[in-house]
């Protein structure tokens, strides 16, 4: 039975979206739709243009041609409007992007202090309970350097929470990890996965996607290929291209 009200806005739509590097066609007539709470993970062969399309949703890059909304708002070009829209956007990237001489604490509460004039002692409340949730609480006064990759790269997860966003973004956030710490980093985007969190993952671990997204997004050559469900796409990959690229990434 259908209801009569309106259909729910898409947490993020993309539509006919082009981006050009000079002459290089990076992102080809891209349309996509993400729904609130759904986990995304766009895999694909290097140079597909994954991290691309991620970093179009908070105007990290600029797109050519076309319409990006997050949360039925058109992404801003640039000023005030732009920076509250990043508010409610969180990004972790490869490298930890970390404040080198802050401590863990302060990395995590300038930005809700800045930007949300959120007073210290409640930012740094808040900065606690969330370094409690991924696991690093008890590193809280020391510096960047003096934690493992895997801590920094939870400390990053920690830090965008702080912001209270309405999606985050994960740019191949376990890719500079030691075998050993990606799965302590996959873990806690597990529990965000499952408390709720719209996600996007540009990932390489074919696990995770499997387990933990609602949806796979696979690229190739700058366009998306095929999108379904991850027992759908792993198990019966409708294309040539996923099939192959299946073939070679869970061999190994």
């Amino acid at each position: 039975m259908t209801s009569g009200g309106p259909a729910p806005v898409p947490m993020i739509a993309i539509r006919d979206v082009n981006k050009y590097f000079g002459g290089l066609h990076v992102l080809k007539d891209i349309n996509l739709e993400i729904s609130r709470g759904e986990v995304a993970a766009i895999l694909g062969p290097s140079g597909s243009g994954k991290s691309t399309l991620c970093r179009t949703i908070n105007r990290l890059e600029t797109v050519d041609s076309g319409l990006i909304t997050v949360d039925g708002q058109p992404l801003p070009a640039e000023g005030a409007p732009l920076a509250r829209l990043r508010a409610q956007v969180g990004m972790v990237f490869q490298a930890f992007n970390l404040f080198p001489h802050k401590t863990i604490l302060d990395n995590i509460t300038l930005a809700p202090m800045k930007v949300h004039r959120t007073p210290r002692a409640e930012a740094q409340r808040r900065a606690m309970e969330l370094l409690e949730r991924v696991g690093v609480a008890d590193q809280a006064h020391k510096h960047p350097a003096q934690l493992s990759g895997g801590q920094q790269q939870r400390v990053a997860i920690a830090r965008s929470l702080a912001m209270n966003p309405k999606v985050m973004l994960f740019d191949e956030p376990t890719s500079a990890l030691d075998p050993e710490m990606i799965s302590e980093v996959l873990d806690v985007m597990a529990t965000l996965a499952e408390d709720g969190m719209t996600m996007v993952v540009v990932t390489h671990e074919m696990g995770f996607a499997r387990r933990c997204a609602d949806r796979v997004v696979f690229m190739a050559d700058g366009a998306i290929v095929e999108s379904n469900t991850p027992a759908e796409f792993f198990e019966a990959p409708k294309s040539a291209r996923a099939q192959d690229f299946l073939a070679k990434v869970l061999d190994h």
